[in-house]
């Protein structure tokens, strides 16, 4: 019988393939699709994350940007590049409450997680700053920013940096907002609510 060599046999193809197999854990795929095709996008973009993001700014209604958001999903899979998490961000905007409600309704139920804000996406900036638990119209949501940022124009680019400092206060603001609805919150009556938290967090745990 031969005697062993005494040679170890070098595991680094082991090693390498076991990283491989660690790239999609390390690096989850976003997407995140947008009803404003110009604030939102440049807030999320300035995320710095390990994490493979794509945000796409619509345009759309909110029947609109779930149709985006299952054909982008749809065109990833026949690719064979499924996201980790789809989002959907938008707000109550005016648009038709059944239709606000269904999006929600139908999102959820593809497992698509949404970000939705009542009256406007502004609401969360505004929360960085002070609680804000009363129905405004969209106008003194910028005036209300003006006065905190000195400064407001929407689709300026540099919101997220200059909002992180505050981005705690944000969530925990957010977190009592949605929990004054409960136990029965309804996303397209309850004025201001936002979840835009939610995503936020989601991305914070994959900050660099």
């Amino acid at each position: 019988m031969p005697k062993p060599s005494g040679r170890k046999i070098s595991d680094k193809g082991h090693k390498l393939s076991r990283r491989s197999l660690n790239v999609r854990e390390l690096s989850p795929r976003f997407l995140i699709v947008c009803e404003g095709e110009k604030t939102e996008p440049n807030y999320f973009r300035c995320f710095r994350v390990n994490a493979d993001i794509e945000v796409v700014g619509t345009g759309c209604n909110t029947l609109g940007i779930l149709e985006c958001a299952r054909e982008r999903r749809r065109e990833a899979q026949r690719r064979g590049l499924n996201y980790d998490q789809v989002w959907l961000v938008f707000d109550r905007n005016g648009f038709p409450e059944q239709d606000y409600l269904d999006t929600i309704r139908l999102a959820q139920q593809e497992k698509i997680r949404v970000a939705y804000s009542n009256e406007a996406f502004e609401i969360w900036f505004i929360l960085h700053f002070s609680y804000l638990d009363s129905a405004l119209p969209r106008s003194q949501y910028f005036n209300l920013l003006t006065k905190y940022l000195g400064s407001y124009q929407k689709n300026q680019s540099d919101l997220y940096e200059k909002l992180l400092p505050y981005q705690a206060q944000a969530i925990r603001n957010a977190e009592r907002l949605l929990s004054s609805y409960l136990p029965e919150h309804n996303p397209a009556r309850d004025n201001p609510c936002t979840t835009v938290h939610l995503l936020v967090q989601e991305l914070n745990r994959h900050l660099r």
